[in-house]
Protein backbone atom coordinates (compact mmCIF):
# COMPACT_ATOMS: atom_id res chain seq x y z
CA UNK A 1 0.00 0.00 0.00
CA UNK A 2 1.18 3.37 -1.02
CA UNK A 3 1.56 6.02 1.63
CA UNK A 4 2.34 9.65 1.21
CA UNK A 5 3.94 9.86 4.66
CA UNK A 6 6.21 7.58 6.41
CA UNK A 7 8.35 7.81 9.91
CA UNK A 8 11.53 6.33 10.85
CA UNK A 9 11.43 3.90 13.98
CA UNK A 10 13.47 6.99 16.33
CA UNK A 11 10.42 9.41 15.05
CA UNK A 12 7.85 6.62 16.01
CA UNK A 13 9.26 6.09 19.61
CA UNK A 14 9.56 10.00 19.67
CA UNK A 15 5.17 9.78 18.88
CA UNK A 16 4.56 7.51 21.72
CA UNK A 17 6.63 8.84 23.88
CA UNK A 18 4.91 12.55 23.52
CA UNK A 19 1.67 10.83 22.78
CA UNK A 20 2.13 8.97 26.60
CA UNK A 21 2.73 12.46 27.98
CA UNK A 22 0.07 14.81 26.16
CA UNK A 23 -2.60 12.69 24.35
CA UNK A 24 -3.66 12.25 21.06
CA UNK A 25 -1.23 13.94 18.23
CA UNK A 26 -1.53 15.76 15.06
CA UNK A 27 0.95 16.83 13.22
CA UNK A 28 1.46 19.92 10.49
CA UNK A 29 3.42 20.75 8.07
CA UNK A 30 5.10 23.67 8.57
CA UNK A 31 5.56 26.08 5.20
CA UNK A 32 8.61 27.86 6.41
CA UNK A 33 7.23 30.35 8.80
CA UNK A 34 9.17 30.40 12.19
CA UNK A 35 10.98 27.07 12.12
CA UNK A 36 11.16 26.58 8.24
CA UNK A 37 9.99 23.60 6.78
CA UNK A 38 9.09 21.23 10.20
CA UNK A 39 6.61 18.69 10.60
CA UNK A 40 5.18 20.44 13.83
CA UNK A 41 3.55 17.88 16.01
CA UNK A 42 0.67 19.52 18.20
CA UNK A 43 -2.00 18.04 20.35
CA UNK A 44 -4.69 16.87 18.11
CA UNK A 45 -7.29 19.65 17.57
CA UNK A 46 -5.05 22.52 18.94
CA UNK A 47 -3.80 23.68 15.27
CA UNK A 48 -7.02 24.17 13.41
CA UNK A 49 -7.22 23.01 10.04
CA UNK A 50 -9.80 23.49 7.81
CA UNK A 51 -10.48 24.11 3.72
CA UNK A 52 -7.54 25.06 2.84
CA UNK A 53 -5.28 22.42 4.69
CA UNK A 54 -4.94 18.67 2.89
CA UNK A 55 -4.89 15.50 5.40
CA UNK A 56 -1.84 13.86 4.01
CA UNK A 57 -2.25 10.15 6.27
CA UNK A 58 -3.37 9.22 9.42
CA UNK A 59 -0.83 7.37 10.60
CA UNK A 60 -0.98 3.96 12.33
CA UNK A 61 1.79 3.80 15.33
CA UNK A 62 2.34 0.71 16.79
CA UNK A 63 1.21 1.42 20.66
CA UNK A 64 -0.57 4.50 19.66
CA UNK A 65 -4.28 3.80 20.11
CA UNK A 66 -5.46 6.00 17.69
CA UNK A 67 -3.86 7.19 14.41
CA UNK A 68 -1.73 10.43 14.34
CA UNK A 69 -2.88 12.82 11.13
CA UNK A 70 -0.45 14.77 8.96
CA UNK A 71 -1.50 17.81 7.46
CA UNK A 72 -0.13 20.09 4.66
CA UNK A 73 -1.58 23.48 3.49
CA UNK A 74 -3.18 23.25 0.29
CA UNK A 75 -0.92 25.74 -1.12
CA UNK A 76 1.84 23.85 -0.15
CA UNK A 77 0.57 20.30 -0.87
CA UNK A 78 0.09 21.75 -4.68
CA UNK A 79 4.68 22.33 -4.87
CA UNK A 80 4.99 18.62 -2.81
CA UNK A 81 2.58 16.44 -3.88
CA UNK A 82 4.76 14.27 -6.16
CA UNK A 83 6.91 14.10 -2.91
CA UNK A 84 6.95 11.01 -0.71
CA UNK A 85 7.76 12.58 3.15
CA UNK A 86 9.25 10.49 6.08
CA UNK A 87 9.65 11.71 9.17
CA UNK A 88 12.28 11.48 11.27
CA UNK A 89 13.56 12.48 14.83
CA UNK A 90 17.40 13.95 15.64
CA UNK A 91 18.97 15.53 18.42
CA UNK A 92 18.70 19.71 18.66
CA UNK A 93 16.07 22.47 19.10
CA UNK A 94 13.79 24.01 16.78
CA UNK A 95 11.69 27.13 17.17
CA UNK A 96 9.64 25.63 20.03
CA UNK A 97 6.47 25.34 18.85
CA UNK A 98 6.32 21.62 18.10
CA UNK A 99 5.84 19.39 21.66
CA UNK A 100 8.98 17.64 20.78
CA UNK A 101 11.07 21.13 22.07
CA UNK A 102 11.52 20.03 25.32
CA UNK A 103 12.78 16.63 24.94
CA UNK A 104 15.96 18.19 23.24
CA UNK A 105 15.05 16.73 19.58
CA UNK A 106 13.21 17.86 16.94
CA UNK A 107 11.21 16.03 13.99
CA UNK A 108 12.02 16.60 10.74
CA UNK A 109 11.55 15.76 7.27
CA UNK A 110 13.33 13.40 4.77
CA UNK A 111 12.05 13.53 1.56
CA UNK A 112 12.28 11.88 -1.94
CA UNK A 113 10.04 11.65 -5.34
CA UNK A 114 6.71 9.39 -5.58
CA UNK A 115 7.46 6.88 -8.67
CA UNK A 116 5.09 7.06 -11.76
CA UNK A 117 3.91 4.09 -10.09
CA UNK A 118 2.98 4.91 -6.56
CA UNK A 119 1.77 8.29 -8.19
CA UNK A 120 -0.73 6.55 -10.40
CA UNK A 121 -2.10 4.17 -7.24
CA UNK A 122 -2.46 7.17 -5.45
CA UNK A 123 -4.47 8.86 -7.68
CA UNK A 124 -7.07 5.98 -7.91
Amino acid sequence: MVTRVDVTPAAAGMMRQLRDQHGPLMFHQSGGCCDGSSPMCYLEGEFRTGKSDVLLESLRIEGVPEPITFWMSASQFELWRHTHLTVDVVPGRGAGFSLEAPEGVRFLIRSRLLTSDELAELSA
